[in-house]
């Protein structure tokens, strides 16, 4: 009898393989183990088993696995199951699914090894210098990575070397498994047992008197275990004592001390037993109200004002699914906002609480799903953004889904192109587990499903401590502009607040949603515009790098002198980023500290919460930000928030133009004022009549709800059609446009839906690959299953047509 194993392979490829184990491998290997196969010429990827069977493969030859990774299933049958709905329903294949689901410290790399070859009728006298310094180090070593030859050559590119070294038979290459997972292990150390003994420990000490530094040490440990009886590290041990490290290792070789290592957490929390949770009313008839729904449906929606007091609700609703032995799930649609949670829910759950994001390290991210995999009390909670839904839950009882109307939930590119909301919903279900979908201002398609008795509703109508809403503020710039009473981009309005809100002592927060100094440079006698090469779009004008940039290729120049097309001088900039506003208030506040948090500033590991713990701490005055600082964080001095341009958000050639612009307004508004102090909110626009802002102003979420829902109807747009949008990129203009029109009839004679397109979107170039979408609108009537089926076929077939090979096809469902 033959056996074979069925695999997923970290790539996109659209059908799973089957390779030949041995009976002993098939009787040990289980579904959700990885294992090391061979694929290609020399190729080792890590595959994830999920299946078992007898059937060899009918058009190729299954080859054998390399080696078998793991001891016990790394993926359980949840997560597969989850993963295959997810490939299904987003039109990608599982390998996809997989290659994003895993922390890349699970997918071994095979690293490239090189060997000398078995002929031994190599002249060396015909080597040059490097081919013969590699055959040097060979001699020495029977096989070295490529990483170690760049080393030994000092040089970076080393593969055409090695090439014609291949060639010429001197080398040979080989693929080997490399585990990229350390544990981090402390060294301890512990006194011989022998020393425990009165009289032996006094002799020693007579034998170390001459030696002062080892006596100190030895006397130290003894202080230290006395007074806190648990194991001692040598860092604590060396820093205790002031001794240095090779004392102690004297004293290891003179068997006075044994040491050990102990396998460490990376990330650990404290926790606060002072912290007490009191709700209030309100909160405590929401708590119930949301307990009451979870009786009768899976989902429910805690629409509440900003600063409700949500966040406390929620933790009294994790309290008690952690009472009942249940796993939770908190999802938040940004890193930013996980820094103040975390501190938040650590302080009242301790170590119980697991955080996984993709600013952790690869290691901290294993350790996190080893935690959540062996359903550890170590990671009770989980807080994450979106990839935290693929860990391997086994006991999931709750999913907190905060901020739910965020876009940051959609994942855009590479695939799987998923919505974290919708998928932990569907892997909620799997686990018979609840969802709750909290926000002040819901998506309109979660308030929809609560309209149509699909999900329960609770409400937080008021601040909590009875904190009044900020007062709202319009100031209309054609007046300003028209009366000159503009600063820059300030109205006297704003900095008149500005200025008496930082003379009491409080904070400000400035809203501008787009990063960078300006948009872009003008000549201003012929009108030209610096463009980036690659892409259709302007490039973004940085004055402290002083360069040019663009922000979909990231291609950068020197801020020119004079204009490329017409050699003037005469440059100006347009529009203003956070980067301007931030130099702006300098020169108007020269004694405040002024501090700007937008992509550019948060980079690295802790970007983020140095920002926002320097805010709180009150070592900046004023933050100007973007739409990170929009969402779900807690500033107590803040007064004032000034949103310097509000018409960028309503112009935006989006059927959710309008729904975004009200949610980003509420969210960012909602920052002022959130305890004792009352809260004031500026938005300067040129549209202060504009349906939307007057929402914002009146706080009428029913009235923007009830508005966009008539022109979603009326326009075939969701909760009542489903969108997909399928994307086609080709360096070739003309085989585009040919290819895109071709897909396009093909879809409209075969689909009795509408479809739209094909379409340049608003930027038609990217990385020199030019751009055609067509929309699919696929109606709530029709079957979802069988249309995705028939676009599947048709892009089959398009695949099959030699012209298209290299035009690259994508489909994004629910791109919205």
């Amino acid at each position: 009898m033959l056996y074979f194993i069925e695999v997923v392979l970290p790539l996109a490829v659209a059908k799973n393989f089957t390779y030949q184990v041995s009976e002993a491998e098939f009787n040990y290997i289980q579904e959700g183990m990885r294992v090391a196969v061979p694929f290609g010429k020399t190729k080792i990827y890590t595959a994830l088993v999920i299946n078992k069977h007898h059937n060899p493969p009918q058009l190729y030859q299954a080859k054998e696995i390399h080696q078998i990774l793991d001891e016990k299933p790394v993926v359980n049958s949840f997560q597969l199951n989850h993963w295959k709905w997810i490939a299904n329903y987003y039109m990608c294949s599982l390998g996809e699914v997989f290659r994003a689901a895993m922390p890349t410290g699970f997918i071994l790399e095979s690293e490239t090894i090189v060997s000398p070859s078995a002929n031994d009728n190599i002249d060396k006298t015909e080597l040059q210098d490097d081919e013969f310094l590699i055959l040097e180090a060979l001699e020495n070593q029977t096989s070295i990575s490529i990483q170690e030859v760049s080393k030994i050559l000092g040089k970076k590119t080393v593969l055409p070397i090695l090439n014609k070294m291949l060639e010429n038979g001197v080398l040979v290459l080989q693929e080997e498994i490399k585990e990229t997972y350390k544990p981090k292990l402390i060294r301890y150390v512990k006194i011989q047992d022998e020393f425990s003994n009165q009289e032996k420990l006094s002799d020693l000490l007579e034998i170390l008197s001459r030696a002062k530094k080892q006596r100190e040490l030895v006397l130290s440990y003894f202080q230290l275990i006395a007074r806190e009886n648990k194991p001692i590290s040598v860092k604590e041990l060396t820093e205790y004592s002031g001794v240095s490290a090779s004392v102690l290792k004297s004293l290891i070789e003179k068997e006075v001390f044994v040491e050990y290592y102990i396998n460490q957490d990376r990330v650990s929390f404290e926790e606060d037993e002072n912290l007490q949770i009191n709700l209030s009313e309100t909160q405590n008839t929401a708590l119930q109200s949301i307990e009451d729904n979870f009786e009768n449906f899976d989902v429910n929606l805690l629409h509440g004002v900003t600063a409700s007091g949500k966040t406390e609700v929620y933790i009294k609703l994790i309290e008690k699914y952690i009472e009942a032995e249940k796993q939770v799930l908190y999802l938040l649609p940004e890193i930013a906002l996980t820094t103040q949670l975390v501190q938040r829910l650590t302080a009242y759950f301790g170590n119980q609480v697991a955080v996984f994001h993709s600013k952790y390290t690869n290691n901290e991210r294993v350790e996190v799903w080893n935690q959540v995999l062996e359903n550890s009390e170590k990671a009770k909670v989980v807080i994450g953004v979106r990839s935290a839904l693929f860990l391997p839950f086994s006991n999931l009882g709750l999913i907190v889904i905060d901020e739910e109307h965020e876009q940051t939930f959609k994942q855009q590119d590479p695939a799987p192109r998923y919505h974290a909301r919708d998928a932990a919903i569907v892997l909620a279900k799997q686990h018979e587990a609840k969802v709750l979908l909290g926000s002040a201002t819901p998506s309109l398609e979660s308030y929809y499903n609560t309209k149509i008795s699909k999900y329960g509703l609770s409400s937080l109508s008021e601040r909590y401590g009875n904190v009044v809403l900020p007062e709202i503020e319009l100031v209309d710039l054609k007046d300003k502009y028209f009366r000159k009473k503009m600063n820059g981009h300030f109205s006297d309005v704003l900095l008149e607040n500005i200025t008496e809100t930082l003379e009491k002592g409080e904070q400000v927060i400035l809203f501008q949603n787009r990063r960078g100094f300006s948009p872009y440079l003008e000549c201003l006698t012929c009108g030209h515009v610096p463009h980036c090469p690659s892409c259709d779009v302007s490039l973004t004008y940085y004055r402290f790098k002083n360069q040019l940039k663009c922000h979909y290729c990231g291609h950068t120049i020197a801020n020119p002198t004079n204009c490329h097309a017409c050699s003037s001088t005469e440059l100006t900039t347009k529009g203003f980023g956070t980067e301007q506003i931030e130099i702006e208030l300098k020169e108007l506040f020269p004694k405040k500290k002024i501090g700007r948090m937008d992509q550019d500033t948060t980079r690295g590991k802790f970007g983020y919460e140095k920002i926002i713990d320097a805010f709180k701490n009150q070592e900046y005055d004023i933050l100007i930000g973007t739409q990170m600082l929009a969402k779900g964080l807690h500033f107590d001095n803040v007064t004032l928030v000034g949103v310097l341009n509000a018409d960028n958000m309503l112009n935006q050639p989006h059927f959710r133009a309008y729904e975004k612009a009200y949610q980003m307004l509420t969210q960012v508004s909602g920052r002022a004022g959130r305890s004792e102090k009352k809260g004031k909110v500026i938005i300067q626009t040129y549209n202060p009549y504009h349906n939307t802002i007057q929402q914002v102003l009146h706080n009428d979420y029913n009235g923007m709800f009830k508005e966009q829902i008539y022109e979603r109807r009326n326009f075939n747009y969701p909760p009542f059609y489903r969108l997909i949008k399928v994307t086609l990129k080709d360096r070739n203009f003309d085989k585009l446009k040919e290819s895109s029109l071709w897909l396009c009839n093909v879809l409209r004679q075969n689909m009795n839906i509408p479809v739209l397109g094909p379409e340049e979107p608003p930027i038609s170039r990217i990385r020199n690959q030019y751009i055609r979408t067509v929309m699919i609108k696929i109606p709530n009537e029709a079957h979802l299953g069988n249309t995705k089926k028939t676009i599947q076929k048709i892009l089959d077939s398009f695949d099959t047509i030699a012209n298209y090979k290299s035009v690259r096809v994508s489909c994004n469902v629910d791109y919205y």
